[in-house]
Formats: C-alpha cells, structure tokens, sequence
C-alpha cells in the first residue's frame, strides 16, 4: 500500500464523512474509530468537529477527511457521506453532501421530504436499547452503514471494511473485554441489519 492508501483496484482514497448527532451519542468515537483505519490504510487524515451547547444533548457534528486533503473541514457540497445519529440533523446537515453522496441515519422509517441523494434508516437507537445496551447506538448505525453501502474495496462507497473496523474498535478497547464484546456485537447487529 503506497502513502496514497489506495483500493484494491489501486484508486487513491479520498474519503470526506460527515458525522452528525448530539452530545453523548458517540459522534465523536465514530468519527475516531474511521480516523483510526484510515491512519492504519497510510492515509493523511483530518477531522475537526463543532459543538452546540458544551453539555449533553448539544449538536455535535465532525468532520473526518482520509486522503490527500489540506484543510479539515468539509465544504457544503463535497461530502461523499452523512452519518445521522439524531434525524432532526439529516435536515440541518444534507447541504454537505455532493452529488451522488449517500446518508444513513438513525429513524424508525426512511424520513420524509425529496432528498437528492439515497437515504438509508435504521432505528438504531432502538435497537441498541432492545439488545440491552444503549450506548451502542452509534455502533449498530456504522454497521449498517458499512454493510448497506459496501466497502470501496469491494465496489460499495465505505472506504472501509468491516474487518478493518473490528481490528479499530480491538484496539480502542484493549483490556475492557465486556465493552469489547458489547462494542463488536453492535457493530455485527448493525451489518446484519444493513445486509436485509
């Protein structure tokens, strides 16, 4: 693999994500578990993120760029991907996607209102709460994210594979073997979702 990071198929990445919920759901941990395999691939990476109010329940949104990027912030109209975590934020944050750009988000259905670009649901929250464990939440949406979507270096749009985010959350959670476990079963339950 060269510093480019590139696929499979040798095309360079050039990722720009956008991470989207409030505080205390895990905004922040998704966008450094993508950082994290996106360092491990050799690829530059930037992220920078906004906050609401400095308390839980606050907008949080980052920005994550993986590839050859100067500046770490995403400019409207140039994300390749929107991951919501809170609905009411597909609306404030859809002008970051590009043309053909992608979003998941966590609702109980496919939200309302003509979106130009695909839109994908999953109640993920739920989920997590009926598995029993809630902070999982975010987990379970980039599961289903990656599994719906496909991973670039299998022809689908995630620059990364499910493999690659196992081995990321592995490492976040060396030693905490029951928040592993918890971690890794969310993430899983999220990919079987996606794959329906």
């Amino acid at each position: 693999m060269t510093a480019e990071g590139p696929t499979r198929d040798g095309t360079p990445v050039r990722a720009q994500i956008l991470v989207s919920g409030v505080g205390g759901q895990g905004v922040l941990f998704v966008t450094r578990l993508l950082a994290d395999v996106a360092i491990g691939r050799g690829l530059n990476v930037l992220t920078s993120e906004t906050h609401g109010m400095a308390q839980r329940g606050g907008v949080v949104v980052s920005h994550l760029k993986a590839g050859d990027f100067q500046s770490p912030l995403i400019r409207e109209g140039h994300a390749d991907g929107l991951i919501v975590l809170r609905e009411e934020n597909l609306t404030a944050h859809c002008r970051f996607l590009s043309p053909g750009g992608w979003a998941v988000v966590c609702a109980r259905e496919a939200p309302g209102g003509k979106f130009p670009f695909p839109v994908h649901a999953v109640d993920s929250e739920g989920i997590a709460q009926r598995a029993g464990n809630p902070q999982g939440a975010n987990l379970v949406l980039l599961g289903f994210a990656l599994a719906r979507l496909g991973a670039a270096d299998d022809g689908g749009k995630v620059f990364c594979t499910a493999q690659e985010l196992r081995e990321a959350i592995a490492r976040r959670f060396e030693g905490r073997r029951a928040l592993l476990a918890a971690s890794l079963e969310a993430l899983d339950l999220g990919m079987s979702l996606g794959k329906r």
